[in-house]
């Protein structure tokens, strides 16, 4: 999702981004990175979220809330951007557990930059990576990520999630806020780019869960917009 650089659904849905950047097949990593360096503004991303997004506080609040009830000594966030998410989740969490060691993953070091500021002094690993990227090995108790994950394809997302599946431990739980695709065509009110954003139905995302034998569940639909979790049986 790119508020600074798209125009909403249903007016003429649009993406700025450079004329040799191709989403499909074989992406080159410079040209993912071109594009997610173009996209995103650390400055301004917070205030453009809130503003274009309508539901994104109760988003971000549904996922860190998600987070209770994992004994979580390890925790891995990604798509982190300016550590919004990971803000959220830490300040739970190390209520908990103050020994918790995280890892943040992001492909954009601008944002990445921000996030480090923003979390000096707490036990925070901040990664370069893309999410096609091999994961961390972990094992990790809890995996979260909000409003990055919709990038992919379907088959990306099923992937991902097998990844996620693999680095978390029995017992360990996946978060996911993200847009979906709705029941409702009305609900897709938050703006995306056709050739950048790629959102996937409720359906579609518990379906890949269960099959990796996570046991999913929806917490939260508001618009376009979803929380799922996803446990590994103990």
């Amino acid at each position: 999702m790119h508020p600074a650089a798209c125009i909403r659904r249903g007016e003429f849905a649009g993406c700025i981004a450079r004329p040799d950047w191709n989403p499909n097949g074989g992406v080159a990593r410079k040209y993912r990175e071109t594009v997610s360096q173009f996209h995103f503004d650390p400055a301004t991303y917070a205030e453009l979220m809130r503003t274009e997004v309508p539901l994104y506080e109760t988003l971000q609040e549904t996922v860190a809330g998600e987070t209770e009830g994992v004994a979580a000594t390890s925790l891995l966030d990604l798509g982190s951007g300016t550590g919004e998410t990971l803000a959220r989740v830490l300040a739970r969490v190390l209520a908990r557990n103050p020994t918790l060691h995280a890892v943040g993953v992001d492909e954009n070091v601008g944002m990445l930059e921000v996030a480090r500021q923003r979390l000096a002094g707490l036990d925070v690993e901040f990664r370069v990576a893309d999410l096609l990227d091999p994961l961390p090995a972990g094992p990790f108790d809890l995996v979260t990520s909000a409003l990055a994950i919709h990038h992919l394809d379907g088959a990306g997302k099923a992937t991902l999630f097998g990844r996620v599946a693999e680095v978390l431990r029995p017992g360990g739980r996946f978060v996911l806020g993200d847009v979906v695709v709705p029941d409702d065509a009305a609900a897709a009110v938050n703006p995306l780019c056709d050739d950048y954003d790629k959102p996937s139905t409720v359906a579609e995302q518990v379906g890949w869960l269960s099959a990796l034998g996570l046991v999913p569940r929806v917490v939260w639909q508001g618009d376009d917009l979803a929380v799922l979790t996803a446990d590994r049986p103990a």
